[in-house]
C-alpha cells in the first residue's frame, strides 16, 4: 500500500480546505493532522512491515498508471522527511502567530512532503520528474510566503534556476526515451548498456546530472541556495536545509547513478570533483558570513559535497557512507536551523555582530547547537564522525588519497567557522540589550533536544544503527 503515502496527504489537504478553512478554531486541526501524518510516516518506515509495503491498492494503482516501490533507502528517506517536517511544523507554530497564515503554511508543507514521498517511491524517470516539480512549486511558494522583498528575491532565484534544471532534465528524459523506448529505470538502464559509447547518451546523462546539481545546490550551481535559505521563513529554512534539497537533488542522484549507470568511471570522476569543490567552496565562504542562517546555508553546500564525494567512489562502502551522511546531515542541520529560528525569534536578528553570550539566557539552544556543530565537524563519538570516516576510508580503499586528505582538511575548516559562530552567538559576555532574553518555547526545545539525542544516540550506538539501517542500502544499490 505505498500509494497511501501519496493519497492520504493529498485527500487530507483537500478535506482540510473544504471542511476546516471556514474559521480559525477549526484551522487548528491542520496542525494535529499534519503531526499525526508525519509521525505515522516515520513509524511505518521504521517498522516497514511487509503487510503495508508489499500490498498495493490495485484499483487505484491501475487508475493512476503509476507503480511504486520501496527499499531500505526509501525507508531512510521517509524517516528524514517525517522527522524534518515535524521540526518545521513546530517551528512554524512558534514563529507564525497568525492562524490563517499557519494554516496556509501547513497545507504547503503537506504538499511538499507528498512530492518528496513520490520522488522516493517511483521507478520511472518521468514520474520522478513530476514529483520533483510538485516539491519545487511547493518550496517556491513556501520561500515567498512572507511576501517581503527579500523572500520574493530568494524565491525568484530558486524559481529561475529550478526552471533551468527542468529544461535540462526534460531534455535528457526525451533523449533517453528515444534511446531506450521507455522511461522506467530498467528500460533506460538497458538502453544505456546497449549504447554505452553513444555520444548522445553521454550528453543526456550530463544534462540530467547538471539538473540534479542545481536541485541539490552543489557548486557551481549553488547560486540560489544561500539566498533562499536566508530569505525564507525560519520554518521553511528548516525544511529546505533538512530534506528538500536532499530529496530533490541528492537522493535522486544516488538513485539515478546507482540504477542507470553504475560503475561508470567518468561519472564517478565528475561526482568526486564536484563534491570536493562544493566541500571547500561552501566551507571557505561560510567563514566570512555574518548572518547566522547564511553561514548555515554555505555549510549545507559543504556537507552535501561529502555525500556526493562518497557516491563518487562507486563502492558499496562509499555509497553506504553517503547515505549515512545524508541521514546525519538531515538531523544535525535541521537542529542548527531550528536553533537559528529560536535565536531569530527571541532576539529579532540573525546578524552575529549583534549577538553574543546568549547561552546564559538560552542554555538549551546553546548546548544543542554545540552538539550539532561538533557532529558537523566530524568529532567523535557523534554521528557525523562515523559517516565522514566511512567516506574517507572508502576514498582511501579506492586509492583516491588526495580526495581523502582534502575531506579531512575540510573538516578542520568546518570546525573553524563553527567555533567562530559559537563564540559570536552563544559564548562570552551577554551583549547589551539582550538582558531580557528568554529561552524558546517548549515545543521547539523538545524538537532541539530530540534531534540532539538522535545525533548522540546514532553516534554512540553506531554499530547497531549502521548494521540495521545503512548496510542493507549497500546490498540494494550495489549489485
Amino acid at each position: 500500500m505505498p500509494s497511501l503515502m501519496i493519497l492520504i496527504p493529498l485527500f487530507g489537504v483537500i478535506i482540510l480546505n473544504l471542511v476546516f478553512a471556514s474559521n480559525d478554531k477549526m484551522k487548528r486541526a491542520a496542525f494535529w493532522f499534519a503531526l499525526a501524518l508525519f509521525i505515522s510516516q516515520i513509524a511505518v518506515a521504521i517498522f516497514h512491515h511487509p503487510i503495508f509495503w508489499n500490498n498495493s491498492l490495485k484499483p487505484l494503482d491501475s487508475f493512476f498508471k503509476v507503480s511504486f516501490f520501496v527499499d531500505h533507502l526509501s525507508f531512510i528517506m521517509f524517516i528524514c522527511i517525517g522527522m524534518v517536517s515535524i521540526a518545521s511544523l513546530f517551528v512554524a507554530k512558534y514563529t507564525i502567530t497568525e492562524e490563517g497564515g499557519r494554516f496556509k503554511f501547513i497545507n504547503l508543507l503537506i504538499l511538499a512532503s507528498l512530492g518528496m514521498s513520490g520522488i522516493i517511491m517511483v521507478k520511472d524517470i518521468f514520474s520522478l520528474y513530476v514529483f520533483m516539480e510538485i516539491t519545487a512549486v511547493s518550496s517556491f511558494l513556501l520561500i515567498a510566503y512572507p511576501k517581503s522583498l527579500e523572500s520574493l528575491e530568494g524565491a525568484f532565484k530558486y524559481l529561475i534556476l529550478s526552471a533551468v534544471a527542468t529544461v535540462l532534465m526534460l531534455s535528457a528524459i526525451g533523449i533517453l526515451l528515444l534511446a531506450s523506448g521507455g522511461t522506467s529505470f530498467f528500460a533506460i538502464a538497458s538502453g544505456i548498456a546497449e549504447a554505452r559509447n553513444s555520444s548522445l547518451i553521454v550528453f543526456a546523462i550530463g544534462l540530467f546530472i547538471c539538473g540534479l546539481f542545481i536541485k541539490g545546490g552543489l557548486v557551481p550551481f549553488h547560486g540560489w541556495l544561500p539566498d533562499a535559505y536566508t530569505a525564507a521563513p525560519a520554518s521553511v529554512s528548516v525544511l529546505l536545509a533538512g530534506v528538500v534539497t536532499k530529496a530533490a537533488g541528492i537522493y535522486t542522484m544516488i538513485r539515478i547513478v546507482t540504477s542507470l549507470f553504475p560503475y561508470n568511471q567518468p561519472v564517478n570522476n565528475v561526482l568526486m570533483l564536484v563534491g570536493t569543490i562544493s566541500i571547500f567552496v561552501g566551507a571557505i565562504v561560510a567563514i566570512g558570513q555574518d548572518n547566522f542562517k547564511r553561514m548555515l546555508a554555505y555549510s549545507s553546500i559543504s556537507q552535501m559535497g561529502y555525500i556526493i564525494l562518497g557516491l563518487g567512489t562507486g563502492t558499496g562502502l562509499g555509497i553506504a557512507g553517503a547515505v549515512f551522511h545524508l541521514f546525519n546531515h538531515s538531523v544535525f542541520k535541521s537542529l542548527l536551523f531550528v536553533n537559528s529560528a529560536a535565536v531569530e525569534k527571541e532576539t529579532g536578528t540573525c546578524d552575529m555582530n549583534k549577538l553574543g553570550g546568549i547561552s546564559q539566557k538560552m542554555p538549551v539552544t546553546g548546548a544543542t547547537s554545540v552538539i550539532a556543530f561538533l557532529s558537523t565537524c566530524g568529532i567523535p563519538p557523534l554521528s557525523g564522525f562515523w559517516s565522514k570516516i566511512i567516506i574517507v576510508i572508502a576514498l582511501w580503499q579506492t586509492s583516491h588519497y588526495a580526495y581523502a586528505c582534502l575531506a579531512v582538511l575540510a573538516s578542520i575548516i568546518t570546525l573553524a567557522y563553527f567555533l567562530s559562530m559559537q563564540r559570536r552567538v552563544f559564548f562570552g559576555k551577554l551583549r547589551s540589550g539582550l538582558e531580557g532574553l528568554k529561552e524558546a518555547d517548549r515545543g521547539v526545545l523538545a524538537v532541539s533536544i530530540i534531534l540532539a539525542a538522535i545525533t548522540i544516540g546514532v553516534g554512540v550506538f553506531f554499530p547497531f544503527f549502521f548494521n540495521i539501517f545503512i548496510l542493507p542500502v549497500k546490498e540494494i544499490l550495489v549489485r
